[in-house]
C-alpha cells in the first residue's frame, strides 16, 4: 500500500525571520510572496498534488485573495499564528488571541476554520510552553506540526514520525518535519535551507524508510525558496544561511519528488491515518 505523504508551505514574507527585535512590518512595494505561491501552486497542478499552507495572519490581511486562491485549488488553510512572533515570547493570553485572530481572519475569507497549527521557527516546547498545546485543542484545533527533531530548534530525541500528545482539552495529532537520521545526529533534509542543500537521493531515501515502516514523511518549504533571487535581510552570513539557504531554487527538486512520491494534506492524514 502506498503511503502518503504530506507537502507543507509556511506562507509568510522574504524579511519574516524570527528574533529579530520588534514584529516585522511590511516593506511596502517589497511583497512576493504573492507571486512566489502562484509558482508553487502550479507546481502542485502539474504534479496532481495537494498541500497543507500554513497562513501567517498579518500576511493574509495583507493579501486577501491569497487564502481564497490557495483553498479554491483544493488545498488546506491552516494557521502560522498571525504575528511570526515565537511563541516563547508569547504569554498564553497573547499566543490564544494570535491563533484567534488567524482562525477568524481565515474562516471570513476561505468559509473554513483551520484545524492545524504550526508555531514560527518551532517555537513550541513540551517543557517551556506545554499550555500551548491545551489551548490549541480548546481552539478547535485537531493537530500540530511545530515539533522538530532537531537541535537548538527543538528536541534532537524527539520522536520522527507522528504521535499522539494528550492535553487537558483532549488528544493532539503531532506531525514533525522530516529529518535524516546519522551517527552525527538528524540532519535538517525535510525543509528549508536542508531541502535544497542536501542532496535529493538522501532526501528520497529518507521518505522511502519512513514509508517503509508506514508513516508519512512531512516536507516543509517557504515561498522565497522558490524565488532565490529576492531581496534578503542584512544578517550575518550564518543567520542569513539558515534563514534564507543558499541561492538555488527548491522548484526542480520539488517537481522531482511530486513526481516520485504521492502528497497530500495533514487534514487528510488526521482523518484516514491511524497516526497513534
Amino acid at each position: 500500500m502506498t503511503v502518503p505523504n504530506a507537502l507543507t508551505i509556511d506562507v509568510e514574507e522574504w524579511f519574516h525571520v524570527c528574533g529579530l527585535p520588534g514584529e516585522p512590518a511590511p516593506l511596502q512595494g517589497e511583497e512576493r510572496v504573492g507571486a512566489a505561491v502562484e509558482r508553487i501552486l502550479g507546481l502542485l497542478a502539474d504534479g496532481g498534488s495537494k498541500a497543507t499552507f500554513f497562513m501567517l495572519g498579518c500576511v493574509a490581511k495583507q493579501h486577501p485573495d491569497l487564502a481564497p486562491a490557495i483553498a479554491a485549488a483544493g488545498h488546506e488553510i491552516a494557521s502560522h499564528g498571525w504575528s511570526h512572533r515565537l511563541v516563547t515570547g508569547l504569554s498564553p493570553a497573547e499566543f490564544r488571541d494570535e491563533i484567534r485572530r488567524t482562525g477568524d481572519l481565515l474562516e471570513r475569507q476561505t468559509g473554513r476554520r483551520p484545524t492545524g497549527f504550526r508555531a514560527p521557527q518551532w517555537s513550541l516546547c513540551r517543557e517551556r510552553t506545554p499550555w500551548a498545546f491545551s489551548i490549541l485543542r480548546e481552539e478547535g484545533y485537531r493537530y500540530d506540526a511545530s515539533l522538530s527533531p532537531l537541535p537548538f530548534v527543538g528536541n534532537r530525541r524527539g520522536p520522527r514520525g507522528p504521535h499522539a500528545i494528550d492535553t487537558t482539552a483532549g488528544r493532539l495529532v503531532e506531525f514533525p518535519p522530516l529529518v535524516t537520521p546519522t551517527p552525527f545526529g538528524n540532519l535538517p533534509t525535510g525543509g528549508g535551507w536542508g531541502f535544497r542543500f542536501f542532496p535529493e537521493n538522501i532526501i528520497a531515501a529518507t521518505i522511502r524508510r519512513l514509508n517503509r515502516r508506514g508513516m508519512p514523511a512531512v516536507l516543509f518549504l517557504h515561498p522565497r525558496e522558490v524565488d532565490p533571487a529576492g531581496p534578503r535581510l542584512p544578517l550575518s552570513p550564518l543567520r542569513s544561511f539558515v534563514a534564507y539557504g543558499p541561492r538555488r531554487s527548491a522548484e526542480e527538486r520539488l517537481r522531482s519528488l511530486l513526481g516520485r512520491f504521492e502528497f497530500t494534506t495533514l487534514a487528510h492524514l488526521v482523518d484516514v491515518w491511524d497516526t497513534v
